[in-house]
């Protein structure tokens, strides 16, 4: 049995993790297990035929260290998996003014939580074409499920932007990810960078309404762009991701292709 080392082991990596248990022998590299990316002399990562990197940048700068740690970690232990799958964001693409986004599109990420991600993509893609390893980039959206809902911000009624001002916003249900980065980590799944979004064309405060339906809760005011002291920084970038090569490429069918089907799964086991 291959071995695979996951990076990270979050609830995209509870979720993975049962249905990789048949073709892999899995170690963690996390907080849990001793040891912690900010801190080099605590990796010792064993040989492994196939690393899932979930782990988060920091939460402040505009570079990855702990990705630069990593890849230290795996050069100083003579460590070459056959095949590395990165979970980063679609964030690093900026704002697109609500054009559709395929792979193609140049990064131009404008917070410094996407210039993390960027940076680690960079990291990896360099650290891999050097070594000849087939690296999957998966840039995920906003990841939502039962317990990942925006429910606190519902019942707080903070206010979203109304219709003629919104923002397009993108989403990936929990359990597609996972099962994105489970293929991702077969071997015949081709290398390179995916859109791992469903295939729903949403505005935020639309997906704010469906969600607050769903939980029961009061829809959220919309106010004019002008009545905000401030944005935050997913009411200040707009686009709509392509997710055909995710579909095509890769060969990933969604169980959740709408938002509202993932919502109604959700309803259905009773997890409100």
């Amino acid at each position: 049995m291959q071995r695979l080392l996951i990076v990270g082991f979050g609830d995209i990596a509870r979720r993975a993790a049962p249905r990789l248990e048949s073709r892999f022998r899995i170690s963690r590299l996390s907080r849990s297990s001793g040891a912690d990316l900010d801190r080099p002399e605590t990796l010792r990562p064993k040989g492994t035929d196939a690393l899932l990197h979930l782990a988060p940048p920091p939460r402040a700068g505009d570079t990855d260290p702990r990705t630069g740690n990593l890849l230290a970690a795996l050069a100083k232990g003579r460590i070459l998996p056959a095949r590395m799958v990165y979970v980063s964001t679609s964030g690093v693409y900026g704002d697109c003014g609500g054009a559709r986004v395929d792979e193609s599109r140049a990064v131009a990420p404008a917070t410094p939580r996407a210039r993390r991600r960027a940076d680690a993509e960079r990291q990896l893609d360099a650290w891999c074409l050097a070594r000849e390893i087939p690296l999957v980039i998966l840039r995920a959206p906003g990841i939502y499920a039962a317990e990942r809902l925006p429910l606190e911000r519902l019942r707080a009624g903070r206010p979203v932007l109304r219709a003629e001002d919104d923002v397009y916003t993108n989403h990936i249900h929990a359990d597609d990810l996972a099962a994105a980065c489970v293929r991702a980590l077969e071997p015949d799944a081709p290398a390179g960078i995916y859109n791992a979004a469903d295939d729903t064309e949403m505005k935020m405060g639309d997906w704010l309404d469906r969600v607050a339906d769903h939980a029961r809760l009061p829809r959220p005011p919309r106010l004019a762009r002008s009545q905000f002291k401030e944005l935050n920084d997913f009411m200040q970038e707009s686009r709509r991701l392509d997710n055909r090569r995710l579909k095509a490429v890769l060969g990933l069918r969604l169980r959740y292709p709408t938002v509202d089907e993932g919502l109604s799964h959700e309803h259905a086991v009773g997890v409100d």
